[in-house]
């Protein structure tokens, strides 16, 4: 079931500080303490800079172990970001939210632990930054099938480009039947 973002607990948006002059920009993606006002963790462990052509999904992706919380903003072009609750217990278990990411509003968005993630991107060119609470661990990583009918994600309709790795994720119902998706429980 699509949800807005607020009606989940956990995720959240925010504004970067964006100061403005004749020269341009200054951007201010975060500060500690108003990261903490948020009730989101200011400890970053790993930088992630993805760059994708229009039409490309990365995702629907997330790590159990140990658990992986992102702070994503798209640097330049524009996304179409999707979460989707993977902790069992919630109720909110397996509904998505949507929100458009550009290089205009300078939204942050903070995906917690027990939230896939994934994005579509709506321009030609497209950069997100993901700052991440833990490091990549490759034999705990892990995606739902971006396009599982069970979700009813309303994708942008674009020519889409997918990774082999992305076609082959599981779908929700198979992700659950996974010991590994204890590692979400609420």
């Amino acid at each position: 079931m699509k949800r807005s973002l607020d009606e989940f607990e956990g995720p959240s948006t925010f504004n970067a500080g964006c100061f403005a002059d004749e020269r341009g920009f200054l951007l201010q993606s975060y500060t500690e303490s108003g990261l903490s006002r948020l009730g989101i963790p200011s400890r970053f462990r790993q930088a992630i800079q993805s760059r994708s052509r229009r039409g490309t999904v990365r995702g629907l992706h997330f790590q159990w172990k140990p658990p992986q919380g992102k702070l994503i903003r798209c640097v330049s072009g524009r996304i179409f970001d999707v979460i989707v609750d993977l902790r069992l217990g919630s109720p909110t278990l397996g509904d998505h939210a949507s929100i458009e990411l550009d290089d205009r509003e300078h939204k942050v968005l903070w995906v917690p632990p027990g939230f896939a993630h994934g994005f579509m991107a709506l321009e030609e060119s497209a950069t997100v930054l993901y700052e991440c609470t833990e490091e990549w661990a490759a034999n705990a990583e892990g995606g739902i099938l971006w396009n599982d009918p069970a979700l009813g994600i309303g994708w942008p309709d674009l020519p889409v480009i997918v990774s082999a790795k992305d076609r082959a994720a599981p779908t929700l119902a198979r992700w659950l039947e996974n010991p590994a998706a204890q590692y979400f429980s609420v």
